[in-house]
């Protein structure tokens, strides 16, 4: 028998029943339960090496911005190995249309393969979440943490009674960690604390707030590149991941139909 691709465009069978739909979930389904188990292995693969947490301490561990972009790549790899495991079960275990032409057997090959990309993605959606937040809890861990040094370091004294006490320390901080930039008002008054606190001039202050205010900007700035970068990551991710399981489901199918041929 003639496979199906290479079939005359008005070859069409009596077998093929127009009324019925040519979606058949269950080598979509079959596909995206492998798409899932390969995405769960590769996601516990990727913590096993280092990319489910950050170190928000400079030269301890990865970056906030190394961590992101690790998840990013790791995203892109686990889409392609599970995009095209699914795609290809999905297109391999549907039965062999008869009495279509080669090119809509092409396309519903090709769509099975997106289907079982789109329910598995749908499913799995709490994982790039996940992947999502971590960054997200290690992008703000690192700037809590500049705050924190920023402000031990501006009330750093070599008075032996120069402990600051805990509710100025988080005045502080709360006055440094503002989204916007640090107002004159504000930059004077923890000027003043920090110089009454430590006895140091007021000059050297207001350069110890400025330094500091510095440092929680470029850690802030950090954090949100990287969030942008895992955005995009993901979604590139993602658009990778559909089109590898349609070429995937496309190529089972045309094996499945040669085999077809070959018993036949």
């Amino acid at each position: 028998m003639a496979s199906s691709f290479g079939r005359a465009p008005d070859a069409v069978s009596n077998l093929a029943d127009p009324a019925r739909s040519a979606v058949n979930w269950a080598p979509a389904l079959a596909g995206a339960a492998v798409a899932l188990a390969t995405t769960l292995i590769l996601a516990a693969l990727g913590s096993g090496l280092g990319f489910a947490a950050a170190s928000p301490w400079p030269g301890s561990g990865a970056s906030v911005t190394t961590f992101a972009v690790g998840i990013g790549i790791w995203l892109i790899v686990t889409q392609w190995l599970s995009s095209f495991m699914g795609g290809y079960i999905a297109g391999r275990l549907r039965t062999k249309w008869v009495g279509v032409h080669s090119h809509e057997v092409f396309f519903r090959d090709t769509a099975h393969g997106l289907l079982a990309w789109a329910v598995a993605t749908g499913v799995m959606g709490a994982v790039a979440l996940s992947a999502t937040a971590s960054a997200a809890g290690a992008a703000a861990d690192a700037t809590s943490a500049t705050v924190s040094y920023a402000t031990d370091a501006m009330l750093r004294s070599d008075r032996a009674d120069a402990n600051a006490s805990s509710e100025m320390r988080s005045e502080i901080g709360r006055l440094l960690s503002r989204g916007d930039e640090l107002q004159a008002g504000d930059r004077n008054y923890i000027a003043s604390r920090v110089a009454a606190q430590t006895g140091i001039s007021a000059q050297e202050a207001r350069q110890r707030v400025d330094a500091a205010a510095l440092s929680i900007r470029v850690a802030a700035d950090k954090a949100r590149k990287a969030s942008s970068a895992l955005g995009f990551f993901t979604a590139l991710s993602m658009l990778i991941g559909a089109f590898i399981a349609s070429v995937a489901a496309a190529y089972g199918g045309q094996l499945r139909d040669k085999d077809a041929d070959r018993v036949d």
